[in-house]
C-alpha cells in the first residue's frame, strides 16, 4: 500500500483528474439508477397510496394502465360489494388525456373517484377535494409549470374545470395525476358507471389471497389480482420500456470508468518501471507486484466512487429542481451496486498494468 500511494502521489494533478474522471462515471451510473427508481416510484405512487389490497380488473388486463378502452360495468362493483369477506369497494376510473395548457400538450392521468369510498389525493398541498363535477385537484408541479393556482380554470375535453386543490407526489414521466369526481370522467368517455378497476378491502378474518380466490370464482369476465401483483406488473411494463436504454448508458459509464482507471495505472506503472525492475531483481514475487498495482487501482477507484456518490446526489437535486416531474430516488441498494461497480472497475483497470509489471524483465530496465 505504501508503494501504491507513493506512485499515485508522484503526480497529484494526474491523480486528481483520474479521481474526477472515475467520479463522473460513477455519478452517471448512480444517477441513472436513481432516475430508474424514481420512474418506478412515481408510476406506482397512486396504487401505493390507495385503499384496498385486492384489485378487480377487466378480463385479460394485468396492470393499472393497460386497460385503456376496457371497463368494468357498474354491476360488477355492486356484485363485488355483496361478496362475503369484502369490507369496502373503491371504483376507480383512470383515463389518459392530452389537453393543451397554454399552447403546450400535457400528458395527464385523470383519476375519477368517489370521495366517500376513497381513491382520491393522499397528500394535499393546499385546497380541498372536488365537490362538483367541474372541479379538480391538480398536481402541484403541473400547476406550477402553467402558473395555475386555486380558483383558476382550464379546458379539458371541451369542459371548463376549476382548480380547487393541489396535490403532492403525483407527477412522473408517465404523466401528472389530476383528480376529479367519477361522474365527470364517465361523461368524458360516455360510459356511465364504468370503472377501470376496483380496489377491494377484505373484511376482518379474510386474507387478501382468500378474497382473490373467492372473487375470481364468483366474477367471471374479470381478472382478480393482489394489488401488490398489479404494482409489480406496472413495474415490469415500465422496465420493458426504459430498462434497455438506461442499462446501455450504465454499461457505457462503467466502461469509461474502467478505462480511466486503466489509463491512470498504466501511465503510473510505465513511469515507475525502474522501481518495479529493482523489486523483481531483489526477489519480490509476482504476488507483491500484483498487490501494488491493485492497491493503486483500489485507492484511485475508491476516491472516485466516494466523490461520484456526492456528485450523484448533487446532480439529482439539480435535476429535480430544474424539472420537478423527474423524480431521482437514490436508494441504498443502488449505492451498494455502485460501490461494487467501482471495485470491478478497479480490478479491470489494473489488469493490463499488472500484467506488464509481472512480465517486466529486470535486465531490460538496467540496460536502459
Amino acid at each position: 500500500m505504501y508503494l501504491a500511494l507513493r506512485n499515485l502521489l508522484q503526480d497529484k494533478t494526474r491523480l486528481a483528474l483520474s479521481v474526477i474522471g472515475i467520479a463522473l462515471a460513477v455519478m452517471l451510473i448512480l444517477f441513472l439508477l436513481g432516475l430508474r427508481a424514481g420512474i418506478f416510484e412515481g408510476a406506482q405512487a397512486y396504487l401505493g397510496n390507495s385503499p384496498g389490497s385486492v384489485t378487480v380488473l377487466p378480463q385479460g388486463v394485468k396492470n393499472s394502465g393497460a386497460g385503456s378502452g376496457q371497463y368494468l360495468p357498474a354491476a360488477t362493483a355492486d356484485a363485488v360489494a355483496q361478496q362475503q369477506g369484502v369490507a369496502r369497494v373503491t371504483p376507480v376510473l383512470q383515463v389518459r388525456v392530452v389537453p393543451e395548457l397554454h399552447g403546450k400538450k400535457e400528458l395527464i392521468v385523470l383519476i375519477g373517484y368517489d370521495a366517500a369510498l376513497g381513491g382520491g389525493p393522499w397528500d394535499m398541498s393546499e385546497g380541498r377535494q372536488p365537490a362538483a363535477d367541474d372541479e379538480v385537484v391538480l398536481d402541484r408541479v403541473l400547476a406550477s409549470r402553467h402558473n395555475l393556482a386555486i380558483g383558476d380554470s382550464f379546458e379539458l375535453g371541451g369542459r371548463t374545470l376549476k382548480v380547487v386543490g393541489l396535490s403532492n407526489k403525483t407527477t412522473s414521466l408517465g404523466g401528472s395525476v389530476v383528480f376529479a369526481r367519477k361522474p365527470f370522467v364517465e361523461s368524458l368517455i360516455l360510459t356511465p358507471g364504468a370503472a377501470s378497476y376496483l380496489l377491494v378491502s377484505p373484511a376482518a378474518g379474510t386474507t387478501p389471497k382468500e378474497l382473490v380466490a373467492a372473487l375470481q370464482a364468483s366474477q367471471p369476465g374479470t381478472n382478480v389480482l393482489l394489488k401488490s401483483e398489479v404494482m409489480a406488473n406496472d413495474r415490469a411494463f415500465l422496465a420493458s420500456a426504459f430498462d434497455q436504454i438506461i442499462m446501455l448508458m450504465v454499461a457505457a459509464a462503467f466502461i469509461v470508468g474502467a478505462l480511466v482507471v486503466g489509463m491512470v495505472l498504466y501511465t503510473a506503472t510505465i513511469e515507475r518501471r525502474a522501481e518495479y525492475g529493482i523489486l523483481k531483481a531483489i526477489g519480490a514475487p509476482n504476488g507483491v507486484l500484483y498487490r501494488v498495482v491493485i492497491s493503486q487501482a483500489i485507492v484511485a477507484a475508491g476516491l472516485g466512487v466516494l466523490v461520484g456518490i456526492v456528485f450523484a446526489f448533487a446532480l439529482g437535486w439539480l435535476v429535480m429542481s430544474w424539472r420537478p416531474q423527474l423524480l431521482v430516488t437514490i436508494q441504498a441498494s443502488a449505492i451498494a451496486v455502485t460501490l461494487g461497480a467501482g471495485f470491478v472497475m478497479a480490478l479491470l483497470g489494473a489488469l493490463i498494468p499488472a500484467r506488464s509489471v509481472v512480465r517486466l524483465a529486470p535486465a531490460e530496465v538496467f540496460r536502459r
